[in-house]
């Protein structure tokens, strides 16, 4: 149904822009703070001298369990796009845990017939952390534990390690608790064990096809049992740390777990059930495909074991990835942008590789195909480490986000520049700065054409990363440090909140609000609404325009 009209102020005449500064939030002003340390004329220019607040992008204002969850891309842009606070996917997770209702969905009873009727194992591969971003360790318990009651006598771990959603070299705490839960099953005759690992940037977990030869090495590990191998999780990353020092968990090669005897523990043959137990997409759909996937022709599988496979969750609606899944995904109906679409709005939207599938898949309440009048622009991201290219794809974002809108063809238009968020997390301090003031310079640019053409600019961030570069104790808020004196490196998301700075040259009647008492990412969906035109549905966050 096309959105009314509303007739408050006039709306804007040119383009409205939502610019997503992907990563940068606003931290502490001190030397950790790579947002603060940058040179950013033009972000100092637009916050003094332009309307903005600050937004919640972490926890409940995005559907997460707790206020002590960090916020990430893909509920930031969900939020954004939607409008409304949905639950997602871990408050999803611990709710059908809760209840119990995972344990009854047909996914779950399908895998554990499947692996008691044959005799092989029950495989779980995922994120080993407490991060909560892509999974919880505590899930994997929990469904190992329910196996367990359920009598499946074997079962295989492959343990991706984190050390970006979680501190970079902090795997053994997870490893070690792990280790200590299958012991007690071990104890009581089960066959329970770790079969493979490695770190989640060097195998697995690559997303919108970034880097494929990440997936086919996880593919050689986890289910052919090819790689280095090592009698231990412990071992293993004991070793590759010495081999390497000053890697990073999230950058161990991947390796293979033996028993006694120096063969393989868990390589996945037929008559197996795998279940990947992450229940964010971006970093499953890949690994899924190789498993599900009659005719793939992205890397050589060699023969692929006839499994049944599930995801915690289902990754892909629309294409439908995995099709066994553990818990459903949240229904997001009535997209901004579907809502534009319905009343004729032509849209443009744009990132690099890194990104390119927030700003589309997960802005549009996790379609991924574009509504009718969308107009989608990826730009390829440099397959390099991000310290090494800070700059990224910011300069090549804004010449196709520039071209579009001096065509006038599109009334409104939203983009991302991932440097904040993906320099952030490689702990480069020097590099994040110099992402961040790429992104600046891309502001820098973009602005004189806003005002060209009497358009708006909305200008914010879908969390913090850049703005924490070092680790904190919780209690005294000072910064951790090695054994040698150094500042420990900060991969992770940060609980800060995000700006929002309104860009609207010559419409000095437009302010902002101040009166909501937490105002969030989901409100910027009414913001864009009542710039263009459009009454905001009922059931949609307030906007943050405040009234005449």
């Amino acid at each position: 149904m096309p959105l009314r009209p509303h007739f408050r102020f006039k709306p804007i005449e040119g383009p409205v822009l939502v610019v997503v500064m992907d990563g940068i939030g606003l931290g502490p002003q001190d030397e950790g703070n790579a947002v603060f340390l940058a040179r950013t004329p033009t972000l100092d220019f637009l916050m003094e001298q332009m309307p903005w607040i600050r937004l919640q992008a972490h926890g409940k204002a995005v559907g997460l369990p707790s206020d002590e969850d960090m916020g990430n891309s893909e509920v930031g842009h969900n939020a954004i796009g939607a409008g409304r606070i949905f639950d997602q996917g871990a408050k999803l997770v611990n709710r059908a845990i809760e209840s119990g209702a995972i344990f009854q969905s047909e996914a779950w009873r399908k895998a554990i017939q499947k692996v008691k009727s044959s005799g092989e194992p029950l495989h779980f591969i995922g994120l080993l952390s407490d991060g909560n971003v892509h999974s919880h360790q505590a899930h994997l318990e929990a469904l190992i534990e329910r196996a367990h009651l359920e009598g499946v006598q074997r079962i295989r771990v492959h343990a991706l390690l984190d050390g970006r959603d979680v501190p970079e070299t902090s795997a053994l705490i997870y490893v070690d608790r792990l280790e200590h839960f299958l012991d007690r099953f071990r104890s009581l005759g089960r066959d329970y064990w770790v079969a493979s690992g490695g770190g989640r940037m060097r195998i697995t977990m690559d997303r919108y096809e970034a880097d494929w030869g990440m997936v086919e090495r996880g593919w050689k590990v986890h289910v052919r049992a090819e790689g280095r191998r090592f009698r231990s999780l412990r071992e293993a990353i004991e070793t590759l740390r010495a081999e390497e020092p000053g890697i990073i968990d999230q950058n161990l090669p991947g390796f293979v777990i033996t028993d006694e005897k120096g063969e393989p523990r868990g390589p996945i043959r037929d008559g197996a059930a795998v279940i990947f137990f992450n229940f964010r997409g971006d970093r499953a759909i890949e690994i899924t495909r190789a498993f599900e996937e009659e005719h793939f022709t992205k890397f050589s599988r060699g023969p692929r074991p006839a499994v049944f496979y599930a995801g915690m969750m289902q990754y892909d609606g629309d294409l439908k990835l995995p099709t066994h899944y553990l818990v459903a995904p949240p229904a997001i109906d009535r997209s901004l942008s579907e809502l534009l679409s319905e009343s004729g709005v032509l849209q443009f939207a744009c990132s690099e590789t890194q990104k390119f599938g927030h700003v589309t898949y997960f802005w549009n309440g996790n379609c991924s195909q574009p509504f009718e009048g969308e107009y989608w622009v990826e730009v390829p991201s440099d397959n390099r480490p991000f310290e090494e290219r800070p700059w990224m794809k910011a300069a090549e974002i804004t010449d196709t986000t520039i071209e579009a809108l001096r065509s006038q063809r599109y009334r409104f238009a939203r983009i991302n520049y991932a440097n904040g968020d993906m320099v952030g997390h490689t702990g480069v301090l020097r590099s994040a700065i110099l992402g961040v003031e790429a992104v600046d310079l891309s502001l820098s640019r973009l602005l004189p054409v806003i005002a060209e053409l009497r358009g708006a600019a909305l200008i914010t961030a879908d969390h913090g990363n850049a703005d924490e570069m070092f680790e904190r104790d919780r209690k005294t808020g000072a910064f951790l440090r090695t054994a040698d004196g150094k500042m420990r490196p900060k991969t992770s998301h940060t609980l800060n909140p995000v700006p929002f700075i309104l860009y609207a040259p010559g419409r000095d009647d437009l302010r902002l609000r101040h009166d909501l008492l937490r105002p969030g990412l989901a409100n910027i969906a009414s913001t864009v609404l009542e710039l263009l035109g459009f009454e905001p549905p009922e059931d949609y966050e307030p906007s943050l325009l405040a009234r005449a």
